[in-house]
């Protein structure tokens, strides 16, 4: 009988369920509009997943100070009232200048605790740790004071830890949007954003996810770093070729081979099943339309993968006269597309906007319960 449980280490107990719910957290994060949004998702999530009355992220500003502060566990209200905004002082400072996880009982009995300003509310335990990558620092998570009143432990730390690596990447990519935005709005850069977000984003997400369950699994063998070095080289390689603009020439492979590959560098688990239904023969398409068809319909699948909990999905592509028509169905939970247009994110955004510029258009039918149905049709080109 297959179980849950992933990981134990000094009566640690860790399981799929939680690995799958902070990355479904940290995706839902990045759906937001603002980057003030996308860190208060993450620092409500946090707060969730170990149980606790206060979470703050703090992304420092390179001078010792705090660039944007997000809580959870406090009203707008409550926290203008505080005497001073956190200055990164005190423990919130030790962990940015350290960059070492804290964990405390009582922050009193720390002697790198200064104590609060006026009308902060009271908080006794305490659970800090960075958001880095390598020797990169993009923020920090505090938390404070479980619900149920007892210290945060070793699981609770362990689960922070996860959710920090999993923010790293949010916040470097929203950093890199902010970018984007103060330069031009040219539609080439707009383009190149697209398939940034929509191509190499979700393979390094697909391959973040892959190397913590072997972390947690223990299965680390030749086969399976091998695949995971493999797909890092193919991101290496989109990423020179978005940058060098080098997909300009026809390419001689199949739609289905094409659209297998998409399949591939995806993170698909165990539970679903994904058949592909593709010509055997080269796109009649230019390199370029045929790349922003396979984005829509990596964006869809992934979509499809990460929110639907499907055990079935279906990708099938066909010409019908002068259209080529490109299905992705599942049979998961399904969602109300009226309201995914109303607070629609980046991807579903993209996947229409992309379709637009190649004279194509998206139909999706889907209702809760019903599974989700998104077809992509752009017109045949003869040259």
């Amino acid at each position: 009988m297959k179980t849950d449980f992933l990981y134990e280490k000094s009566g640690t107990v860790v399981t799929s369920e939680q690995l799958q719910a902070i990355a479904s957290a940290v995706i839902n994060a990045t759906e937001g509009e603002t980057t003030e949004q996308v860190l208060k998702r993450i620092a409500e999530a946090t707060a969730d997943l170990v149980n606790a009355k206060y979470c703050a992220l703090g992304v420092p500003d390179g001078k010792g100070g705090m660039q944007h502060f997000e809580i959870s566990g406090l009203t707008e209200s409550e926290f203008a009232q505080i005497e001073h905004p956190p200055k990164g002082r005190g423990l919130l400072g030790a962990i940015m200048r350290e960059r070492e996880t804290i964990r405390l009982e009582h922050m009193t009995d720390d002697h790198r605790s200064v104590g609060f300003p006026t009308h902060h509310p009271p908080m006794d335990r305490f659970l800090g740790t960075p958001i880095q990558v390598g020797d990169q620092l993009f923020g920090m998570l505090y938390l404070s004071d479980r619900w149920d009143g007892q210290p945060f432990d070793e699981q609770d730390e362990w689960l922070v830890e996860v959710m920090a690596s999993y923010a790293a990447l949010v916040i470097a990519g929203e950093a890199f949007s902010g970018q984007r935005q103060r330069l031009s709005v040219l539609e080439e850069r707009e383009r190149i954003s697209m398939e940034l977000h929509d191509g190499v984003i979700q393979s390094l997400y697909a391959l973040g996810m892959q190397v913590d369950l072997m972390r947690l699994t223990g299965q680390t063998n030749e086969e399976s770093l091998s695949q995971i070095i493999n797909g890092l080289n193919t991101t290496i390689d989109d990423i020179r070729r978005y940058i060098m603009n080098l997909r300009q020439g026809p390419s001689t492979r199949s739609c289905h081979d094409q659209l297998q590959e998409i399949v591939n560098r995806l993170f698909i688990p165990e539970t679903m099943k994904v058949e592909i239904d593709a010509p055997h023969t080269p796109p009649r398409f230019t390199a370029a339309t045929f790349e922003a068809i396979c984005q829509m319909t990596n964006e869809a699948a992934s979509n499809a993968i990460r929110h639907a909990s499907a055990t079935h999905l279906q990708i099938q592509a066909y010409y019908n006269g002068s259209q080529f028509h490109v299905v992705i169905a599942d049979n998961g939970q399904g969602f109300d597309p009226e309201a995914a247009e109303r607070h629609g994110g980046l991807g579903l955004r993209n996947i229409r906007q992309r379709a637009r510029l190649h004279r194509g258009e998206v139909q999706i039918e889907s209702a809760p319960g019903s599974g989700t149905r998104l077809s992509i049709n752009v017109p045949v080109q003869t040259t």
